[in-house]
């Protein structure tokens, strides 16, 4: 017997499909400006039971030198974003903290806030994840890490999907 009433959890961008092309005016040959995300459930009854907060991460994991590719390039963290919050409009600050409470996270940029695709070769595939989650995180910004954010989520995800987006340099 399956559980119908579990919702899926939607990532769409208005700026670009997944499998699409990311506008340059959210890549390093543009404004490098944070594209606009937004989530729904695919049940009317919303978020699951439970959910204190999301967690978006944006990376690059096409990284083209052999020696890097146990990583990946993180372009933008925001995290504890509350329950309510369903979107995030484009070209966000680099400010730690958002006005609608939540956080920006440490990439690997070497600072909070957005860093558009860049890629040096090639075409690169963007990742953009979002994590419901039955608890907030206590990290400070610079301390907010994709390792430590993966590492303090473990056991505390309740549903993830991931929006992906393409570019190349021209």
């Amino acid at each position: 017997m399956s559980n119908s009433s579990v919702a899926e959890l939607i990532v769409t961008s208005p700026a670009f499909e997944h499998g699409g092309l990311v506008p340059a005016r959210y890549t390093c040959q543009g404004e490098d400006a944070s594209p606009p995300i937004a989530w729904e459930w695919s049940a009317p009854d919303g978020a699951p039971a439970g959910t204190q907060s999301f967690l978006l991460i944006a990376e690059d994991r096409d990284i083209p030198f052999p020696f890097l590719r146990l990583f990946t390039w993180v372009h933008w963290i925001v995290y504890n974003i509350p329950p309510q919050v369903h979107a995030l409009p484009a070209a966000l600050p680099h400010d730690a903290r958002l006005e609608n409470g939540a956080q920006q996270g440490w990439t690997s940029f070497r600072r909070t806030g957005y860093g558009g695709p860049c890629p040096p070769v090639g075409t690169h595939r963007y990742h953009f994840t979002l994590y419901a989650l039955d608890t907030t995180l206590d990290l400070p910004p610079r301390a907010a890490t994709k390792r430590k954010l993966l590492g303090a989520i473990q056991g505390h995800v309740l549903a993830q999907s991931t929006l992906m987006g393409r570019y190349k340099k021209e």
